[in-house]
């Protein structure tokens, strides 16, 4: 591609912050960004990003449809919520319009395996009018491709074992209701940790409906196995709340969590195959105490067993680097809903991102 990559930004929160001025420093532009938020619609997003006015004002998201079918950007960068039905609206524009759609939404990451039904509208969608839709971030690193890369060095695998911290300060309100922050140990129970306790066939009939809520690692956990090869027998998935002895203040709650309360969640996702190769990956997602950090730990068990363990990751910075850096592979990949297992590995764009277009 010859001329400068032109990004669309919708949602102009904490992530886009990175997103926005990455996508200028890699040689891109922003020529429209949106956001439902009243406080935020109308800045100009250099006011957002910092660096001086940049002449793009942040529009009303009921607007991005119109925006979309007059001045068809090359790809919309999504950094809003992180569940597929809180994006529905968002990807289906997209997919209307015909425009490449990429996003931070962790369910997104592989979505096939927890909102097939929704997935597969949009893949529809995106096939007729011939652009691309997928997620990716941090996980699409750090709980995937870093660990296939390692597979290829080990001779025999038995069992894969990971675990990922983050604090959910970082992510916005949104995320860290979805992690049961600030609830009591009993409220918890009831609104997060019973969905998981069902069968399987319950959690099928759940997940067919379209009304599942998987953690990170359930979405991961199908993301490794479609690019390892291996076939699902069985996965299950279990919540549990994570809680200080001491209280918390949280800037992103609003509210200072009471010493003993959930403060976020652990999730551990069991996946058991037919190649007899466990994947078992667990997510804490929390408000932090001051001593905590985050943490990447993943363990290939095995000949050799292997270990990497990454502390204090930038795991906000990392994602949106990752994303913008996703954009050319987004924009080069078949129409449809194509999750990054079917990409080629994320690399560092040294050139601008037009230069890594083939269409």
């Amino acid at each position: 591609m010859e001329r400068k990559v032109k990004a669309a930004q919708y949602g102009c929160g904490k992530m886009s912050v990175y997103t926005m001025r990455y996508v200028y420093e890699k040689g891109g532009e922003i020529v429209s960004a949106f956001d439902v938020r009243p406080e935020v619609i109308g800045k100009d997003i250099g006011d957002i990003i910092g660096g001086g006015k940049k002449g793009v004002i942040v529009r009303d998201a009921k607007e991005a449809e119109t925006v979309f079918s007059k001045d068809k950007p090359d790809i919309c960068i999504i950094t809003t919520m992180s569940l597929m039905q809180d994006l529905k609206t968002a990807f289906l524009i997209c997919a209307k319009t015909g425009v490449n759609a990429i996003s931070t939404c962790e369910e997104a990451f592989y979505p096939q395996n927890s909102s097939p039904a929704l997935t597969k509208e949009i893949d529809d969608l995106a096939k007729k009018n011939n652009c691309t839709i997928c997620g990716s971030g941090y996980q699409d690193v750090f709980w995937g491709n870093l660990i296939t890369v390692l597979s290829g060095a080990t001779q025999t695998i038995t069992k894969i074992k990971g675990k990922s911290s983050y604090n959910v300060e970082d992510y916005g309100i949104a995320l860290a209701k979805a992690h049961g922050a600030g609830l009591d140990l009993e409220t918890f129970e009831k609104e997060i940790a019973s969905a998981d306790r069902v069968s399987d066939e319950e959690r099928q009939k759940v997940i067919e409906s379209g009304s599942y809520l998987p953690s990170y690692m359930w979405n991961v956990n199908g993301w490794l196995c479609d690019k390892l090869g291996l076939t699902i027998l069985r996965q299950t998935q279990k919540t549990v709340p994570q809680t200080y002895s001491k209280d918390l203040k949280s800037s992103t709650l609003a509210m200072t969590v009471p010493a003993g309360h959930a403060t976020g969640m652990s999730a551990v996702v069991t996946t058991e195959t037919k190649e007899n190769i466990t994947i078992e990956s667990e997510c804490i997602g929390k408000v932090y105490a001051p001593e905590e950090f985050d943490c990447n730990d993943w363990t290939l068990i095995g000949e050799p067993s292997t270990q990497v363990i990454i502390n204090r990751p930038a795991t906000v910075e990392l994602t949106c680097a990752t994303v913008v850096g996703r954009i050319p592979d987004v924009i080069n990949a078949a129409a449809g809903y194509v999750s990054t297992d079917k990409m080629p590995a994320p690399q560092y764009r040294t050139k601008p991102l037009n230069e890594y277009v083939k269409k």
